[in-house]
């Protein structure tokens, strides 16, 4: 289900209120992108969390002090909130303060064990978030295939261009 631009879309108390919790997790899609430099608009936060049953608690714990609710029929009833259960690949919810889309695996690019290691750790609003690295960003967005994530595959790719020449 395609939701409108929320209202209101604070990042940053999101990520502060997932810090709170000590949830351990990769911040993924175009969040991620967008920290990396690129220019797209997001209005949503997507996040690969660790796959322990205690990392699980914590993020549906931090989910349900955002007010956030299932906006997809995938694993419970519409508007439930979370319950520890993530079994989905792509898990959606909506809070007053945006989109949270929890994934467990991003074709290609794998779930949290695999994009930890790439991840770079990046300041956002005073909170340390580990951003996925720009090129699981790159290949999660072509495995996708989507029209939203074709369109911004040519900024993408001239951004790691750009920053692999400021590395030569």
């Amino acid at each position: 289900m395609t939701q409108p631009p929320p209202k209101f879309f604070d990042p940053e108390q999101i990520l502060r209120v997932l810090e709170a919790h000590a949830v351990r997790y990769v911040l993924v899609g175009g969040l991620a992108a967008t920290l990396h430099g690129s220019p797209a608009v997001t209005y949503d936060v997507d996040l690969a969390a660790e796959q322990t049953d205690t990392n699980l608690m914590r993020l549906a714990q931090a989910l349900n002090e955002l007010g956030a609710v299932r906006y997809t029929d995938r694993e419970g009833p519409l508007g439930e909130p979370a319950a520890g259960r993530f079994i989905e690949d792509v898990e959606q919810f909506a809070s007053p303060l945006g989109y949270i889309d929890v994934l467990r695996w991003i074709p290609i690019a794998g779930g949290y064990e695999q994009l930890v290691g790439r991840a770079e750790p990046i300041e956002v609003g005073g909170v340390r978030v580990l951003v996925a690295a720009l090129a699981d960003v790159i290949a999660s967005k072509e495995a996708a295939d989507r029209p939203k994530d074709r369109a911004q595959l040519p900024a993408l790719h001239a951004l790691r261009d750009e920053l692999d020449h400021r590395k030569l």
